[in-house]
């Protein structure tokens, strides 16, 4: 996907080691030990080097932008960037190819459009929600409030400034999708009109929905303590870097909230999976119109998809200018590096669909591009070892004349394999072994550039990973194999 004519880009800069996308690098790296650096994370105001210019990471909670505010993030890519806006695996924003010295400018631009509350927790405020809360009648609560609640109380807290660029809040309306994404903390609407909060992976305990969002502040603030308990450095980014991985954090929890355990003893992604052998629910939004059962023939939202992440200045602008056409004009941004506009009037639908189409936005939850996601890799990433985007694009669309990877009949596993899915895996390519971005939970597909070619993993929920080091004329054969679910040697 290019970027857009009107746009010049940056010569590359000097090679500075990259920062793990929105800290989502491999939770087995680290997990229960401690941390010995500190965390480097970027933001808006730290700006990190990188191949293609500096990197800023600008956190939106929830995913969720006034239409102005996209605009003015748009403009900052322009003036200072690549002209590109990229969305991370936590519904961020990164800007690529900043000049060294736009720091002060852009953070002027930023401040003023109401991205930069606090300078002090610019960082931290890393707070995924259910994309579509309230909009398509599922879930058990609109996690709106706890949402605006949460990052007020996170802004106000001298305490909470000190976590970690990665530390993540999860506020999921019942439906399971953003609880599943790993959190350190997640507040989870239930169907009896109360909240579970979850502490990493330990057991949860039952709230009141109004006292969930301070009760989530609690957990992360008492995580603070735990990671340094003698006031010095930190010893752990996240709750899976404790030594115990948070089961102490959550008893003294629960005994200063008097909130009894609830009945979910493990954690959605770590549930038997009931759809073993079936088609696997999508924890990410369908793509196109979502109607709302409640109001038939009443507003729509679309949903759509940024290939590989990447919005270009066109397509960020027909995004932003249908979410300033509708009621509430704003846009919500999905961890799964999608955009959701709510308010679309129903007669408008199709009409406004077709034109994000055009732009190059992914409309249908049918296209190749569903479920591929990629790190920067090169040139922007000195660690790379491949220009993954480019090799996942190709293989989402061979180029003329080559041959599409052959398909087995149904049945064709060897015995005793999983079904396949009616849907092929998620795939996540990576340039180097730190797997920036990729997905940690579900079952899934790695494809990991090494010095002598690529590697391809297929995990499943239940069954050991399996890997192969295809050659590159068995590449994309492999890399469907692993999407179907077939074994791979």
């Amino acid at each position: 996907m290019s970027t857009a004519p009107d746009q010049p880009r940056r010569p590359p800069r000097p090679a500075a080691e990259a920062c793990p996308a929105d800290g989502n690098a491999q939770v087995r790296e680290g997990a229960g030990q401690p941390r010995n650096r500190a965390d480097a994370c970027p933001g808006a105001l730290r700006l990190h080097p990188a191949d293609d210019g500096a990197l800023a990471r600008v956190r939106i909670p929830g995913g969720v932008l006034t239409a102005a505010q996209a605009e003015r993030l748009g403009e900052a890519a322009r003036r200072f960037g690549d002209g590109d806006v990229h969305l991370t695996s936590r519904g961020n924003v990164q800007l690529r190819g900043l000049g060294a010295a736009c720091g002060a400018d852009m953070a002027q631009l930023l401040g003023a459009a109401g991205l930069l509350p606090s300078a002090a927790h610019e960082r931290v405020r890393n707070i995924v929600a259910s994309p579509l809360s309230g909009l398509d009648g599922r879930g058990h609560l609109d996690v709106g409030e706890w949402l605006r609640a949460l990052d007020g109380l996170l802004c106000g807290s001298g305490t909470a400034a000190a976590l970690s660029g990665r530390f993540l809040f999860a506020l999921d309306d019942g439906r399971g999708d953003v609880a599943a994404l790993a959190p350190d903390v997640t507040l989870r609407a239930a169907p009896d009109g109360t909240a579970l909060l979850r502490v990493g992976r330990n057991p949860a305990l039952r709230l009141s929905v109004a006292d969930a969002p301070r009760a989530a502040l609690l957990a992360a603030e008492a995580f603070v303590t735990s990671a340094a308990p003698d006031g010095g450095e930190p010893t752990a980014w996240r709750v899976a870097d404790l030594p115990d991985r948070g089961a102490a954090l959550t008893a003294a929890l629960a005994d200063r909230l008097t909130a009894p355990p609830a009945t979910e003893p493990t954690p959605p992604s770590a549930s038997p999976d009931p759809t073993r052998g079936k088609a696997a629910p999508s924890a990410s939004p369908a793509l196109g119109p979502i109607p709302h059962p409640a109001t038939p023939g009443g507003p729509l939202a679309l949903s759509v998809l940024a290939p590989l992440g990447r919005l270009t200045p066109t397509q960020w602008r027909a995004l932003t200018a249908l979410a300033a056409r509708t009621p509430a004009a704003h846009l919500r941004l999905t961890p799964w590096r999608g955009a959701v506009v709510p308010g679309v009037p129903a007669d408008r639908a199709q009409e406004e669909l077709a034109a994000l189409a055009a732009a190059g936005l992914v409309t249908d939850t049918a296209s190749p591009w569903v479920g591929v996601s990629a790190c920067a890799g090169r040139p922007g990433c000195a660690k790379s070892l491949a220009d993954v985007r480019a090799d996942a694009a190709a293989l989402v669309h061979p180029a003329p004349g080559d041959s599409e990877p052959a398909r087995p009949a149904p049945g064709s596993g060897e015995p005793g394999d999983a079904p396949a899915p009616a849907r092929p895996l998620p795939v996540h390519w990576s340039g180097c072994s730190r797997g920036c971005g990729r997905p940690r939970t579900g079952d899934r597909v790695d494809v990991v550039a090494t010095s002598g070619g690529y590697r391809v993993d297929l995990f499943r929920t239940g069954a050991p990973p399996r890997g192969a080091h295809p050659r590159p004329s068995d590449l994309a054969a492999t890399v469907a194999a692993a999407r179907r679910g077939a074994p791979i040697e």
